[in-house]
Parts: C-alpha cells; sequence; structure tokens
C-alpha cells in the first residue's frame, strides 16, 4: 500500500536520538559572560594521565591581571593587586607540593634499594666464606661473584674491611679486645665479619677484634 506524504518525514520518526548531530561550541568568547575562554585550561581538565600538577602551574602562569584593565572594569587597584599576590602565594604552593612530592619519592627509591642491598648481605657473607676457603680462587663461580660484587657497588655498596685503622663504633662492632704493645689507641686488628655501608648510611656493622693499649 503505497505511503502518503514525505517518506523522509517516516523516516526521521524512527531515527535514535544518539544519531542527532553534536554541535561544538569552539567560540573564543563565551556568549553568556562575555569573558575570554582558555583553551589550555579545557585541556587540562581532558587529560587522561597527565600531570595535573604541571597543568596547573601552566594555567597560573598564563593569567595575568593587568591592573588598569581591572580598573577599568569597575575594579580598584588594590583588589587587583591583591588578586595577582593570591595567584603568586597559590602557585609557590604548588612548587612547595612538588618539590616535597619529589622528595619523598627519592627516599622511597632509596629505602627501596637498601632494602634490596640488606636482603643481600648474607650472600656475600657467603661469597666470603667461599673465598677465604679457596673456593673462588677462578672458574665461573669466582667469576660470576665478581660480576655480583660490582653490580653492587654501582648502587653505592661499600665493604667495612679495613685492619690497622683506629676503632670506630659507629662503623665497627668489637667482639674481642685484647692489649696491644705497639697501640697507642684502640685500633682495629682482624675483621671477623665485613660491614656494609650505603653511602652515609650504615648497614650493617663490621665485627671485629680491637687492640688496646697495654
Amino acid at each position: 500500500m503505497p505511503h502518503h506524504g514525505n517518506e523522509e518525514e517516516h523516516a526521521g520518526e524512527g531515527r535514535d536520538e544518539s544519531q542527532k548531530p553534536v554541535i561544538h561550541d569552539n567560540r573564543k568568547v563565551d556568549p553568556k559572560t562575555g569573558q575570554a575562554r582558555h583553551p589550555d585550561q579545557e585541556r587540562a581538565g581532558d587529560a587522561d594521565g597527565g600531570d595535573a600538577l604541571s597543568q596547573a602551574e601552566d594555567i597560573l602562569n598564563s593569567v595575568d591581571v593587568p591592573a588598569a584593565e581591572s580598573v577599568a572594569q569597575g575594579v580598584s587597584a588594590g583588589e587587583a593587586e591583591e588578586l595577582k599576590n593570591d595567584l603568586r602565594r597559590l602557585q609557590a604552593e604548588y612548587v612547595n607540593y612538588r618539590k616535597r612530592v619529589e622528595r619523598d619519592r627519592a627516599v622511597a627509591g632509596e629505602m627501596a634499594v637498601i632494602g634490596v642491598l640488606n636482603a643481600l648481605l648474607p650472600v656475600l657473607d657467603d661469597v666470603d666464606a667461599a673465598r677465604q676457603h679457596g673456593d673462588l680462587a677462578d672458574g665461573p663461580f669466582a667469576a660470576i661473584a665478581a660480576k655480583l660484587e660490582n653490580a653492587l657497588k654501582t648502587y653505592g655498596l661499600v665493604r667495612i674491611d679495613e685492619t690497622g685503622v683506629e676503632f670506630d663504633p659507629t662503623i665497627h662492632e668489637a667482639l674481642i679486645q685484647q692489649p696491644g704493645p705497639d697501640v697507642v689507641t684502640d685500633t682495629v686488628s682482624q675483621v671477623l665479619r665485613s660491614g656494609y655501608k650505603s653511602g652515609d648510611r650504615v648497614l650493617r656493622a663490621a665485627q671485629v677484634i680491637v687492640s688496646v693499649p697495654a
């Protein structure tokens, strides 16, 4: 049976509302407020996974409130200057927050490295014991041990195993004290177990025998 009227009107009745064309308002000036729009601010709000702190700083850096224009709009020069000072203080707070976050990240990274080094200290003790017994004189295991020790040095690991140095309670743990005829101060005569430090942080004090003045 033939249809009467315009067929396009019948087809339009069945369309989904979601298929209507979407109109984007790209005008630079807001028709309601008369204020200029800031595309950078709009993009900052839509970005996924971006650095919100950097975006906020960029927005604050781009904001400028000239006193002359403020007076022309009915705002006093004092109020305009106060607004600029508020923006400067807000920017300074963001900068301080960024520094605090970066410092916390650095501390967290350092603690993670120290945790790994502490976990490997027993392995290094086994390597030392094998070396003292002559098991690491040569061969593949000696090469592996050397690579391990060199790799840990790149993370700041330093061995404490010197003898003939003055006893330092911050890096030495005295297990035995014995008179030494040729010493004038407490001196490390033998290292029973090596100590380790990373930077200024002592991971483990060296266990030593100390010669004391007779």
